[in-house]
């Protein structure tokens, strides 16, 4: 019976520490409560985050414009090219034979021009000669007809033999078959220089239909030959390189691929739900599973796709078949990376991306509204000059002495 006090005051010393640890327990539970909904509120709700991104970038197929055969390969995969480096070399042989007439062509284009030009001149001279035949043989047709209508008074005296008479008569004839002859001539030269003008009115020799078109011939084979040289289009690396030494290309077959990589940029893939705040310009923290949580890259939201993949897919889904299931689509996000960040921690196409987007200010614009201000340059192919100074070189050198391609045509 004396036991009994202290097993009360054990139990209620048992009680008393259980309340507080469970007291200690709800506390510690609504702190961490009251913590995670500040958080939610204050930094959670303003961050839309996902880890389908994956790092882009422009690859750029090198294809030969021409046919040929491969001769050389000046750059393999990994290699970092600039803008410009000769990267295959196609045989040269085919185009330069192909130039060669070109500027044959051209040379006899010229000349045949130079001949229209003095056939004008020639056929002039003629008109004038023909309208001196025409009026010389009007003068001996009218001086014939008088000479056999004073024989024919005289013939009824018996003063003019019939034979004389005669003779009259047929140089009358002979004179006015000469005028018909020379009428048909000057119609025949006139109808000649009318042709010849056609060819050569108002242009010099130079802009001579036939001479143009030779002209622009010769500019195709002569780029023909500058494009035997496959050359970068930007700085780059290589990639993909399919081509071998004595392979036979055909025009726009893939022979490798130029990546630039200081050029890339992230695709976030964010579910349809997330992208009630995304607006363009909002900032970006990312990071890459190559580097992992050490590297931060700060981007800037770029873009918003124009759909989901899927609509872009090789087989969209047919939604309005009895056997549609609803999936939650993604659009894609395009996030532009910074240059400097991107120089020191350099990225590959197709690498794994974690993108956190805050939302906090949503006063962008969902959808462009302008043309990117930024556009992947490609170096200009070779230019027209050189092509310009050897059509000029040719046309020149047969032109001949005088200066005979600055006169236009005659006017009708």
């Amino acid at each position: 019976m004396t036991d009994t006090p202290a097993i009360s005051e054990q139990d209620s010393s048992r009680s008393s520490t259980r309340k507080q640890g469970l007291t200690t327990l709800a506390a510690v539970v609504v702190v961490a409560g009251l913590g995670w909904a500040t958080y939610e509120y204050l930094v959670a709700s303003h961050i839309e985050d996902t880890d389908n991104a994956y790092v882009q970038g422009d690859v750029i197929q090198i294809t030969p414009q021409i046919g040929g055969t491969v001769q050389r390969i000046l750059a393999d995969d990994t290699d970092f090219v600039k803008a410009g480096q000769a990267l295959v070399q196609l045989d040269p042989a085919d185009a330069k034979v192909t130039l060669e007439q070109a500027q044959a062509a051209l040379g006899q284009a010229v000349r045949q021009a130079r001949t229209l030009y003095a056939n004008n001149t020639t056929l002039e001279a003629q008109i004038a000669l023909r309208e001196a035949e025409i009026a010389k043989a009007r003068i001996d047709v009218e001086r014939s007809s008088d000479d056999l209508k004073r024989r024919q008074a005289l013939s009824g005296n018996g003063a003019v033999s019939q034979e004389e008479l005669k003779h009259a008569q047929q140089q009358l004839e002979s004179a006015q078959s000469t005028l018909a002859a020379a009428q048909a001539g000057f119609v025949t030269s006139r109808e000649q220089l009318h042709s010849n003008q056609t060819l050569t009115e108002g242009a010099s020799v130079e802009q001579q239909p036939n001479v143009q078109l030779a002209a622009a011939r010769l500019r195709e084979a002569f780029l023909a030959t500058q494009r035997t040289a496959l050359l970068a289009p930007v700085d780059g690396y290589v990639a993909k390189r399919t081509v071998q030494l004595g392979q036979r290309v055909a025009a726009g077959t893939p022979l490798m691929s130029v990546i630039p990589l200081r050029s890339v940029w992230v695709e976030a893939n964010f579910k349809e739900v997330q992208l009630r705040n995304i607006r363009i310009g909002q900032p970006v923290k990312m990071v890459a599973d190559q580097y992992g949580n050490k590297v931060t890259y700060n981007g800037t939201v770029s873009g918003l796709g124009a759909g989901t993949g899927s609509a872009f897919s090789l087989l969209p889904a047919q939604n309005a078949t009895g056997n549609w299931i609803k999936v939650v689509q993604r659009i894609p996000v395009r996030v532009a990376l910074d240059p400097k960040e991107l120089a020191e921690h350099p990225l590959r196409v197709g690498l794994s991306m974690t993108a956190d987007v805050d939302v906090s200010k949503t006063d962008g614009l969902a959808l462009a509204d302008a043309p990117r201000s930024r556009a992947p340059v490609i170096a200009a192919a070779p230019t027209d000059e050189a092509a310009d100074a050897l059509v000029k070189r040719v046309i020149t050198a047969n032109l001949g002495q005088g200066g005979a391609a600055g006169k236009p045509g005659a006017k009708l």
